[in-house]
């Protein structure tokens, strides 16, 4: 068998999910569901004023060029959870969804509190307003990752 039309075991046919999922489906799924939660949380950044933050990473101010680089790191981080854990989403959309917020806290701690004030000479683990609205973000991101991931893995079965 080719690996879009493996078996079902009898468990996985009542729930509609296969065995394993196609490598090419956990792709389109990472892609979309990463761009979705990205945009949203991109447009939450835009109001509150973050993007040229973002777009200091690569050297520029632009609230544009940040968006775009946002949209990148959303896109590689989507794809992070639906290559290496695509049988975390399956189930409930509940499921993917407090799967999703859980993901978004982590890459909360480990974006805005480790990495990036790291690479900025900031100090790290700063707990402040401005973070505290970014785990909001992280978490928003999150769930739409792993709500727009399992539809899309669903359909594309």
């Amino acid at each position: 068998m080719t690996a879009d039309h493996r078996a079902t075991t009898p468990e996985a046919s009542a729930t509609g999910h296969t065995t394993s999922t196609p490598m090419s489906v956990r792709v389109v799924a990472g892609v979309v569901g990463g761009l979705a939660g990205g945009f949203v949380f991109g447009l939450l950044m835009a109001m509150m004023g973050t993007l040229p933050l973002i777009a200091s990473l690569v050297g520029s101010t632009s609230a544009g060029v940040g968006f775009a680089v946002h949209l990148m790191i959303s896109v590689l981080i989507g794809l992070a959870l639906t290559i290496a854990g695509a049988g975390l989403l399956r189930g409930s959309l509940m499921k993917s969804a407090l799967i999703g917020a859980l993901y978004g806290m982590l890459w909360w701690v480990l974006g805005p509190l480790l990495v990036m004030p790291a690479m900025m000479g900031m100090p790290l683990f700063t707990l402040d307003g401005a973070s505290l609205t970014s785990l909001m973000g992280h978490v928003v991101y999150g769930v739409i990752l792993g709500v727009v991931a399992t539809l899309v893995i669903r359909r594309r079965r």
